[in-house]
């Protein structure tokens, strides 16, 4: 008896050697292979660029403070400058600085409701909340937005084709024309201001 249940558990080891790990597909840097799922991934010297942390940390601590801030910090996630492009966070942060009174973040919030941000739709009415706002505090380019807000709220199918029309001249837009108002220099954060050049967070 003993020998036979000495022969049974050599018979299920060598089964259970030969029976492959349960594996996952991982994509990575390397390309793409099974590998089994206990194998390790996380390599804590490769999990990112600790002065780029460090220097988006700064700025999150800015934008607590300073609205200009956050508005850079908005503009930074929509553009996945600095920071990993991330549109709730963008939308997040520049409200946050259209809230505390920043015109220029008051112009952008309208026009990301105006146009929409990835997987949010565009919310007319949003947008010619923010614009009303903006252009009644002297903005010219909101109260051009605004015209638009308005004429999407009478036709919403006319509306969407000029919104599909003028996508990537938006997203160019937003590229190239908002500008930041602080910059990174010498570890710091630099108020970009002529009369607050030199400021350093």
């Amino acid at each position: 008896m003993k020998n036979i249940l000495v022969l049974a558990l050599l018979f299920s080891t060598s089964l259970m050697a030969q029976t492959p790990s349960p594996t996952v597909r991982i994509c990575d840097e390397n390309g793409c292979s099974e590998r089994p799922r206990d194998a390790v991934t996380f390599n804590p010297a490769a999990a990112g660029d600790t002065a780029a942390e460090q220097q988006a940390a700064k700025l999150i601590a800015l934008a607590e403070k300073d609205p200009r801030a956050a508005y850079d910090l908005g503009l930074r996630y929509f553009r996945g400058d600095s920071v990993r492009q991330d549109s709730y966070q963008a939308l997040k942060w520049m409200r946050d600085a259209a809230e505390r009174g920043f015109l220029k973040a008051q112009t952008a919030v309208g026009r990301f409701y105006l146009m929409g941000l990835e997987e949010m739709g565009s919310d007319p009415a949003e947008a010619e909340k923010w614009l009303s706002i903006a252009a009644g505090r002297g903005d010219k380019e909101a109260r051009s937005l605004l015209a638009q807000a308005r004429k999407a709220k009478q036709n919403e199918v006319a509306y969407r084709r000029w919104v599909d029309s003028q996508r990537v001249i938006w997203n160019s837009y937003w590229m190239e024309r908002y500008q930041y108002e602080w910059q990174w220099r010498n570890g710091g954060w630099y108020d970009h201001r002529p009369y607050g050049y030199g400021a350093r967070y």
